[in-house]
């Protein structure tokens, strides 16, 4: 089973027991945190998409800067050179689980009895 879920702005394909690496997210280390921005699921060739009620429960391993970017702006001529760079602040997510909830088996409408009358 695999869910396409929206974190950050970005979407990503998570199953049970993935570690995925987002944006920060503001929640302390160890804490469990659900993700309700699912956009759709995967479970035994049966698609579901636009589901509300699912959740993707997600714990943080921890928080980390990225690889540095550097950025150089340069105009020839002019001796004009500026280099700077910046660290993007990141968080490792564990997916715990994905909750579906279970569809709930439609109630039969009984026919309204005739009385037979002899």
């Amino acid at each position: 089973m695999y869910a396409i879920i929206k974190c950050g702005g970005k979407q990503y394909k998570v199953s049970k027991g993935e570690e995925l690496v987002v944006d920060h997210v503001d929640a302390e280390v160890g804490s469990k945190f659900d993700i309700t921005d699912v956009i759709m699921i995967r479970d035994e060739s049966v698609i579901v998409d636009g589901l509300d009620k699912v959740k993707v429960v997600a714990s943080v391993v921890e928080h980390f800067k990225g690889d540095k970017i550097l950025v150089f702006k340069y105009k020839s001529k002019k001796n004009y050179r500026r280099k700077f760079g910046h660290r993007s602040h990141l968080t490792k997510l564990m997916i715990e689980d994905i909750k579906v909830p279970k569809a709930k088996a439609a109630k039969k409408e009984e026919a309204p009895k005739e009385e037979v009358t002899a």
